[in-house]
């Protein structure tokens, strides 16, 4: 019997009887590697893999399709040749709000002068500058700031009329063509898709990504209206990265698929000081709905250039874990920097020594959100007390579309979980979550030796060995969608 579907869903591989699955067991906090200049073949690929990458993000800002579809060929090549689902994230740019272009070159602008910004097209000067976007001018009020190259320039609108805004300069600096504007305290009537992101969309589910990260969400309209357009072909991360989206995070994580804490626009939209606290309500409100939660940018930044990081950035990556984040993400570090695999290696080692903490699970424990009055919750809750009660080695979940085995991950079990699934799109998708490692089989949807098959399972991934006590939960009747309703305790012989 074959344990793992190819990822063209054509053809099985074997698996080796005593395989470790890429150190998947090993931790329960995911990492996210971004592909980009830095990783020129599978081989690389698979060193990030074996490093404890689970999941790689194509950062659709940069690159050509071409380049995109070369590494989602390494990916899935390397998905093979493992015998592991490998999630596949795209990042889709979304509008990016810039300046327009200045006659001679950048200009410095000095606390208190006034500066406008109009709709002419013409290039400006160190009194005005094209700003090529009607619906800032129409968003914003009297008082309201606007926020240039990432907040290094702050400017108050004084004035505003129907084709140009009047600001005060009250941090000034230089500013050069095209710098990026940001308008915290606006809702901009603009869709978070461009005709670009459009186009990279229908690219990216055409080459089989499995997750889609959607930039810019202002409201929950937006995810209604990116839902429309993947039509179930992939599933939809919302990243929070304006004000307006804190706002309505209850709505924006409700109508999600999982959530990402896009910690660089959201820290140039928000005070710095107030990011930490940010960033645990956001954590704390995805478990809450049981949505996998990432934490994102700048995590190990200085490991571009370094192969050790900072103890900040150590630090901050510990924080992440220890709040109950998924999945914690690499940028620049695997995608352009001069450490790709020592990033990765340093990650996992960080969220393995976290994970050995007792504290950690402790502070997992007095986080945990109240079930619903579901069989699902009420089993999921089960396992969790049974686990800590019982020296539990693995949680044996048998599921279809992945939503059992995320409400199991919720609940934050010491115990690993296995996901038996004959869906390999479910397997990629579950990835993401806490805790959750899969095995792919068509004829999971169809065994009634259920405790054997979940036995003998948990041996051949490493997870389980003689003697040990296995939890395992399934549905009846069995391969049912949405009927998980039973669960047994087992022992290994």
């Amino acid at each position: 019997m074959s344990n793992y579907q190819s990822a063209n869903g054509k053809g099985s591989t074997s698996r080796k009887e005593s395989t470790n699955r890429t150190g998947s067991s090993s931790k329960k906090v995911k990492i996210i590697a971004t592909l980009g200049p830095a990783i020129q073949s599978a081989a690389q690929v698979r060193a990030l893999v074996e490093s404890g990458a689970n999941l790689f993000r194509l950062n659709f800002s940069h690159g050509e399709h071409q380049d995109h579809a070369e590494r989602l060929n390494w990916i899935r090549s390397v998905e093979r040749e493992l015998n592991t689902p490998i999630g596949v994230l795209m990042d889709l740019q979304g509008p990016k709000l810039r300046l327009g272009t200045f006659t001679e070159g950048p200009v410095i602008l000095n606390n208190n002068q006034t500066f406008t910004l109009d709709l002419d097209p013409t290039p400006g000067n160190n009194q005005r500058v094209n700003l090529p976007h009607p619906e800032i001018i129409q968003a914003l009020e009297k008082n309201m700031d606007l926020l240039i190259d990432d907040g290094k320039v702050l400017l108050r609108v004084i004035e505003k009329n129907s084709d140009q805004i009047i600001t005060r300069v009250i941090v000034g600096g230089e500013v050069s063509d095209r710098k990026g504007v940001n308008v915290p305290e606006a809702i901009l009537n603009l869709s978070p898709l461009t005709d670009k992101d459009r186009k990279d969309l229908k690219f990216g589910l055409e080459i089989g990504v499995d997750w889609v990260a959607l930039s810019f969400v202002q409201r929950p309209e937006d995810i209604e209206e990116a839902r429309d357009l993947i039509k179930g072909r992939a599933f939809l991360m919302a990243k929070i990265e304006k004000p307006s989206a804190v706002e309505h995070l209850d709505e924006i994580v409700e109508l999600s698929d999982a959530i990402m804490v896009a910690r660089g626009d959201l820290g140039v939209e928000l005070p710095a000081e107030t990011i930490p606290a940010t960033q645990k309500r956001i954590i704390q409100t995805c478990r809450h709905n049981g949505r996998p939660v990432v934490v994102a940018t700048q995590m190990l930044e200085s490991m571009r250039f370094s192969p050790a990081p900072t103890r900040a950035e150590v630090t901050d990556v510990a924080h992440a874990v220890y709040e109950g984040a998924d999945a914690v993400m690499l940028s620049a570090e695997t995608a352009s920097g001069d450490f790709p695999v020592e990033a990765v290696d340093m990650m996992s080692k960080i969220i393995r020594n976290i994970e050995s903490d007792p504290g950690y699970h402790a502070q997992l424990d007095i986080n945990r959100p109240q079930p619903n009055a579901t069989a699902e919750d009420a089993i999921s809750c089960a396992i969790r007390r049974v686990s800590a009660i019982l020296p539990v080695s693995t949680l044996v979940n048998f599921t279809n579309t992945g939503s059992t085995a995320l409400r199991a991950a919720r609940e934050r079990p010491k115990a690993p979980i296995l996901s038996l699934t004959p869906n390999l799109a479910t397997a990629r998708k579950l990835t993401l979550a806490w805790g959750i490692s899969s095995v792919v089989n068509a004829e999971f949807t169809q065994t009634v030796e259920i405790t054997p098959t979940a036995l003998q399972e948990a041996k051949r991934q490493g997870m389980a060995g003689i003697g040990d006590t296995v939890v395992i939960t399934a549905g009846m009747p069995f391969g049912k969608p949405g009927s998980t309703n039973m669960m047994r305790i087992e022992v290994v012989t």
